[in-house]
């Protein structure tokens, strides 16, 4: 298996994992959107709260040039860490969701 290969299924494992934590709201259901073509890996949350419309991206990971960035992790859960964990280089993961000025400072991949 090469190596885009495998970090598709480590992500695409990833986020069917943490897609199965359901919210107490009856109306909001939870989407796992991955296009393999493009790389793009999100958790969605959609429905209504009372009148209120609710759209939101839990998580958003990409593939780009060989490395994960992770986008967007609107939760508590450590997602660097648990790839890093499911054999994933750290110098393969990028905190997208940090400002560039900032990466040199973490202990992942700056680009």
């Amino acid at each position: 298996m090469n190596k885009l290969e495998k970090y598709r299924q480590i992500v695409q494992s990833l986020l069917m994992k943490y897609s199965q934590f359901k919210t107490s709201e009856e109306n909001i259901e939870t989407q796992l959107k991955f296009d393999t073509e493009r790389d793009h890996y999100q958790i969605l949350e959609l429905g209504w709260e009372d009148y209120d419309r609710i759209y939101n991206c839990i998580i958003h990971l990409d593939i780009k040039d060989g490395k994960i960035w992770i986008q967007r992790n609107t939760t508590d859960i450590l997602i660097a860490e648990e790839l890093v964990e499911m054999g994933m280089p750290k110098e393969d993961i990028i905190l997208g969701l940090q400002h560039p000025y900032k990466r040199p400072f973490i202990k992942y991949s700056i680009v």
